[in-house]
């Protein structure tokens, strides 16, 4: 193998800092166009349970599990795995939908991302 030709060096790429408002530290607006066709995972939680590996292999059809909540309160709408709303279930055209009741704010959800 031969060694790299200097004319052909790499260069670091650098990129600006974001504001708080997703602007580029020198006033640039930030250019949205480039991520919007980014795919993301978008669940709804309806609540969490912790159990042994014994109890999970002893689930069968008509098993109950308990959950971490209360029979009305709202679910948790997670991106990529963090919370960016909450809602309650609702049926649209015979099909499950969630109507949000409550989004994060900007600041919350930028700290989450960090």
């Amino acid at each position: 193998m031969s060694p790299p030709d200097p004319k052909s060096a790499v260069a670091r790429a650098q990129f600006s800092d974001l504001g708080p408002n997703g602007a580029a530290a020198g006033g640039q607006e930030m250019n949205l166009n480039l991520i919007l066709d980014v795919a993301v995972t978008l669940a709804l939680e309806v609540g969490r349970a912790k159990m042994s590996v014994r109890d999970l292999l002893a689930l069968a059809p008509g098993a109950v599990v308990e959950l971490d909540r209360l029979a009305g309160e709202p679910l948790d709408v997670l991106v990529n795995g963090v919370r960016i709303a909450r809602g309650e279930v609702v049926v649209v055209n015979e099909k499950f939908g969630i109507r949000l009741t409550d989004v994060v704010s900007e600041t919350e959800r930028m700290e989450h991302a960090k």
